[in-house]
């Protein structure tokens, strides 16, 4: 297999001039860095707003004070170690904590830290966990990304959980797709897996995270019939960032080549405040534009996709943004109050749910399920502090 060659050093990438490299080793000592050679072909080094590029390359934003590293408080969906039970009939087994690059804006940039393990090479305990529990349908491997996992490995876990009769879909989280899309259509082993466990009855999703036109290359197009040869649905989502998308021209040709593809548009996402993600941020009244207008240039295919936020308590669809009011509805809800309708005041500058006045009285901050998950939140905090005491002496 050919396989892209993966940089971690930052003083590698010939397109960035070396003043700029010497202040971006200061966020890669903060942020892992890690991207190949494929994806960097794909950037226009003469263009200093390159999208692509600002997709893996660090940007200074990095470093400004802004959000939290667990945004979404996931430590508080853990039921085992390495699995989270949010939603009632949805299980995610965290299975990798390595992406075949990494992008700047990721909600989970916390896995990647030496000192954060929620990732777990061993399945067994939310295998066992989702076998005792027959509400859970369908299971989304995940991480960092499913697909960096050796086929071999992802195998052992797809036929695990095919055993469990209640589960009928599984779902596989990647941006392999697009970062590496050889690593599909030149493995036959993965592709004969995927024949083999996505039935009629029971398919296999994957959950791929396309965030710019230029991304779905020739290569990517060969990946994703490889896929749907193979037996798996393709689905995407992406959140809508400043500096990258958020051009409603740019959004309506993602939709558009997606549903050329037969890769169906599944979500866009508010991107969550983690910390990091300054330079990435829109205003809910700012992405639901420039949604709705990218949606008036595509067809009724493209337009299946919905503008959510993944709020701790649940998945909050933005139905409407209209005179000072933010009209919405949860689509998933971790507390049961699915389809609950709500209508707030939206200041101009709010950027996420928790920025509406009012959102206190429509959720509840929840509790941890397993009491040995760590907050990543309280983990960071509690070493930054310790970090500045010892500086401080």
């Amino acid at each position: 297999m050919a396989m892209p060659k993966y940089i971690t050093d930052i003083d590698k990438i010939k397109g960035i001039p070396k003043a700029e490299k010497e202040k971006l080793k200061k966020i890669t000592e903060k942020y892992v860095f890690r991207v190949n050679d494929y994806y960097l072909s794909l950037i226009d080094w003469n263009d200093p707003n390159d999208p692509i590029r600002k997709l893996v390359i660090p940007n200074e934003g990095e470093l400004a004070e802004y959000g939290r590293w667990d945004a979404s408080d996931e430590d508080t969906n853990y039921v085992v170690a390495g699995c989270q039970h949010k939603y009632g009939t949805t299980a995610l087994l965290i299975v990798s904590e390595v992406c075949g690059a990494y992008c700047r804006y990721c909600f989970r940039k916390r896995l990647f830290r030496n000192d954060v393990k929620e990732a777990m090479s061993d399945v067994n305990p939310g295998i066992e966990y989702i076998s005792k529990t027959p509400e859970i349908n369908n299971v989304l491997l995940t991480g960092g990304d499913s697909l960096i996992l050796a086929t071999k490995k992802l195998q052992q876990i797809i036929e695990r959980l095919r055993s469990i009769e209640h589960v009928k879909i599984i779902r596989l989280g990647s941006k392999m797709p697009v970062f590496n899309p050889m690593r599909i259509y030149e493995d036959e082993h993965l592709l004969q897996v995927i024949r083999q466990y996505s039935t009629p009855e029971k398919r296999i999703y994957v959950m791929a995270h396309i965030n710019h036109p230029r991304e779905i290359t020739p290569q990517a197009r060969k990946g994703f019939k490889a896929l749907h040869d193979a037996g798996a649905i393709v689905v995407n989502q992406t959140p809508v960032l400043k500096g990258i998308n958020d051009d409603p021209n740019v959004l309506a040709e993602l939709l558009d080549r997606l549903s050329w593809a037969g890769v169906t548009p599944y979500y866009f996402f508010i991107n969550r405040p983690v910390a990091g993600n300054n330079d990435f941020v829109l205003t809910l009244e700012e992405a639901y534009n420039i949604v709705e207008k990218a949606k008036a240039r595509t067809s009724g295919l493209g337009k299946r996709v919905r503008l959510s936020m993944s709020h701790t308590s649940g998945k909050i669809e933005i139905l409407a943004i209209e005179n000072g009011k933010a009209y919405l509805k949860y689509h998933q809800s971790r507390d049961n109050q699915y389809g609950k309708f709500m209508i707030l005041d939206c200041p101009k500058h709010a950027a996420w749910f928790d920025d509406l006045p009012g959102h206190e009285e429509h959720w509840q901050k929840p509790t941890k399920q397993l009491e040995t998950a760590v907050s990543a939140n309280e983990l960071i905090m509690e070493k930054e502090l310790e970090n500045a005491l010892a500086n401080n002496k």
